[in-house]
């Protein structure tokens, strides 16, 4: 079945709503190709390269650039002149088109800023230039990576063909144990599943597990999913997610009616308005919609995983890999290097030092991130023990800077992705697990379960 007309009335899953809005059209279905038009076109570093396809195409002016959300955030500071020159004509760019989104080095990681600036609200629809995109699923937005090629095309007219994905509905239900964290609840998913189980799915989670974890937590489930292959990954949002996009848009409406100074007391009314505007643009799947496959995992039972190299999908209880060798830990990345990752960090190495031959990198995803993070004491901590502090970025999670490994070395990550090469060094290894793994393990000076540590 494909057309409008005789899927009215049919029970919808999210992305068929998310869609059928994003196209204008009152219903789609699954397998069905729209004319979808973004709310929010994201891009990084890559956006000096868009532009050049953008002009080979013809055009000199972006239609939208209201819609252009744009950060440096995958090599920052600049490490090498080529990189500089890419920066400045991103600068110019953004100048040149009015581009008023625009995140400079040092604001942090593009996932992370745009869901602290409420740049993407929950129903509405971003497609990006980087393949963690899902990430905003965990608003309630409809998120999905898109090539540079589909990003000029956007630029160019605001549309682009999606094909509307079927669904795959994973229920988790349960309390996590402590020490057990999204992350781990992810990597047993992948692990079960395999890296290519969700190819082009939107993928929705359901269950009493989801509203019990803080709203840190939840962003890392729909970032990893990019692991599973997803088009999309949604999360349900609740009064929580409201509340956090509504106080942070209200704050960014008052400093622009107060020129730019900084408002931190929010006037409730102005509050309640947008708490009530983003609550009514939040969508939801109906009960009885088609679902290509549905899962059920309990929360309970889960341990500490580990993805061991060099595929996400190789994932190992960390109780059958500990006294692995590492020589370098990294907390950090668009998927575990917010506030609570950092605390939870600075809570296990706390009194501690890193192990001999051991080094342990700590990059704030944002700088609020870093700012809370240093009000809070926990990079004052993680610097007594020894870690190295990055400016907020991507750091080395792609292999540009700030902590290639060396050859036949050994790193555990919070990062998303392992295959070989990832970091910069095709002849090194990298291991993923939660914050509290990776920190576990840099004190030990090899792969240990925090239990043992804290």
């Amino acid at each position: 079945m494909s057309s409008t007309r005789t899927s009215m009335g049919m029970p919808k899953t999210f992305a068929e709503k998310a869609l059928a809005r994003a196209s204008g059209q009152a219903s789609v279905v699954a397998g069905q190709i729209v004319d979808a038009s973004p709310d929010v076109v994201l891009s990084h570093d890559n956006t000096a390269a868009i532009g050049k396809i953008l002009l080979s195409l013809g055009v000199e002016r972006v239609k939208y650039p209201e819609r252009l959300a744009i950060t440096l955030d995958h090599a920052v500071p600049a490490p090498t002149t080529q990189h500089a020159q890419n920066h400045a004509g991103v600068r110019r760019f953004v100048d040149e088109m009015g581009v008023t989104n625009f995140f400079e080095v040092g604001r942090g990681i593009c996932h992370q800023v745009f869901s602290e600036e409420a740049i993407v609200l929950p129903g509405q629809t971003i497609l990006g230039a980087d393949s963690h995109t899902p990430h905003f699923g965990w608003l309630g937005a409809f998120g999905a990576g898109i090539g540079r090629s589909e990003v000029a095309a956007l630029w160019a007219t605001g549309e682009l063909w999606l094909r509307v994905p079927e669904t795959i509905r994973i229920t988790v239900n349960g309390a996590l144990d402590e020490w057990v964290t999204a992350k781990d609840l992810c990597l047993r998913i992948i692990g079960d599943l395999g890296a290519d189980g969700g190819l082009y799915y939107s993928v929705e989670f359901a269950g009493n597990t989801i509203p019990r974890l803080s709203l840190e937590s939840r962003m890392v489930i729909p970032n990893m999913m990019a692991e599973f292959g997803v088009k999309n990954a949604y999360l349900p949002p609740d009064d929580a997610v409201f509340e956090y996009l509504a106080v942070r848009r209200a704050i960014r409406e008052e400093r622009q009616t107060a020129d730019q100074s900084k408002t931190e007391n929010v006037s409730q009314a102005r509050l309640r308005d947008q708490k009530s505007k983003i609550r009514d643009g939040a969508l939801y799947p109906d009960a009885g919609a088609t679902y290509a496959a549905e899962y059920t995992f309990d929360a309970s039972t889960l341990e500490p995983m580990v993805a061991c190299p060099h595929t996400v999908d190789n994932v190992k209880p960390l109780s059958e890999i500990r006294g692995t060798r590492i020589q370098q830990a990294f907390i950090g990345t668009c998927t575990n290097g917010r506030l609570e990752d950092i605390a939870t960090a600075a809570q296990v190495v706390k009194g501690k030092k890193i192990a001999k031959g051991t080094r342990l990198l700590v990059i704030p995803a944002s700088s609020e991130v870093l700012r809370d993070a240093m009000d809070r004491g926990y990079l004052q901590t993680l610097a007594a023990a020894g870690a190295v502090i990055g400016v907020p970025g991507c750091g080395p999670c792609m292999g540009n800077h700030m902590g290639i490994p060396a050859p036949n070395e050994v790193t555990i990550s919070t990062a998303n992705r392992n295959f070989r090469g990832r970091m910069g060094t095709r002849d090194a290894e990298i291991y993923l697990a939660s914050p509290a793994v990776v920190a576990a393990s840099a004190i030990a000076g090899v792969i240990q379960d925090p239990r043992q540590i804290a």
